[in-house]
């Protein structure tokens, strides 16, 4: 099968997504286990599966091929957010070790997955080095920004380097701020989601003004994400193709700047599926093919 996905808005051609039946489980799983991922909250299942189908139903209606995680026992309620065990390349899939502990072996079953479908490996993360998907951005094919944090550290970026040495030209590295602390998933994805080649979805207020510079110098258009959508996961925005988007209703402001910029905006539901578990729609997605 074609995989390669060093973009973040070139057309998914391929993706994988994994049904909360085979990660939520059920409700009895949620209520014993939604404390010990630190969710916001306990997901009412029955509201979960009904989200989903309205954002499972946006990706078929988009995608050509679409890929299905199965149940594993070596992972729980995170899992169904496919994005941060891996990143695919030109290449093969780099995976990664999660940094919580309850997702450490997520990669694994990810990883039996893809060679199963003809995805081959690229390599790994090995200790002491962490990364997770979430702060890989690719800004184009060849330059990549990385965010240095709690979850992806030097020695990482430096396995990272290593094994994408003659397919990628330029690294960025983005320092992440401490944000709300060191337990909370601050990711360089977190403030930044583009919606089209030359347009991205940004909460400035993390952003470290030499990284926020470099993209308006490159002719990338910044909108600008308020304090209270920001915390409903408003800069969490999947790039379908260039210029169209899904992303979680409830935030209004930013979803009407994206319109106003040309950008078509297709949203669902997701307080139980994605807020409470901070796994917007790029979280709940791993690209496996974009053109």
């Amino acid at each position: 099968m074609k995989y390669g996905c060093q973009s973040m808005v070139g057309k998914i051609e391929s993706i994988l997504i994994k049904k909360p039946e085979n990660a939520f489980i059920s409700q009895e799983n949620l209520d014993k286990t939604w404390e010990d991922f630190k969710y916001f909250g306990c997901p009412d299942y029955e509201k979960v599966l009904e989200e989903y189908a309205v954002f499972e139903k946006y990706i078929t209606e988009n995608v050509e091929n679409v890929y299905y995680l199965p149940q594993d026992d070596r992972t729980g309620l995170d899992s169904i957010y496919t994005h941060d065990p891996l990143k695919i390349t030109k290449k093969g899939a780099i995976y990664f070790p999660m940094g919580k502990e309850l997702r450490s072996k997520e990669y694994l079953a990810t990883q039996a997955y893809l060679e199963s479908i003809g995805i081959p490996t690229l390599g790994e993360i090995k200790a002491p080095g962490k990364m997770e998907g979430g702060d890989v951005l690719w800004i184009d094919e060849k330059t990549v920004a990385i965010g240095r944090g709690y979850r992806t550290n030097d020695e990482g970026i430096r396995q990272f380097k290593e094994l994408t040495e003659g397919i990628i030209d330029e690294y960025i590295i983005i320092p992440m701020p401490h944000g709300d602390g060191e337990d909370c998933c601050l990711h360089l994805m977190s403030i930044i989601s583009f919606v089209d080649v030359d347009k991205a979805v940004v909460y400035s207020k993390y952003m470290p003004v030499f990284f926020r510079e470099l993209l308006i110098e490159r002719g990338i258009q910044l909108i600008e994400c308020n304090d209270e959508e920001y915390d409903y996961l408003g800069t969490n925005v999947l790039c379908l193709e260039p210029g169209k988007c899904i992303t979680i209703d409830g935030n209004p402001e930013i979803i009407q700047k994206m319109r106003d910029a040309g950008v078509e905006v297709l949203t669902y539901e997701g307080k139980e599926l994605s807020y409470k578990g901070t796994g917007g729609p790029t979280c709940l997605t791993s690209p496996l093919y974009r053109l």
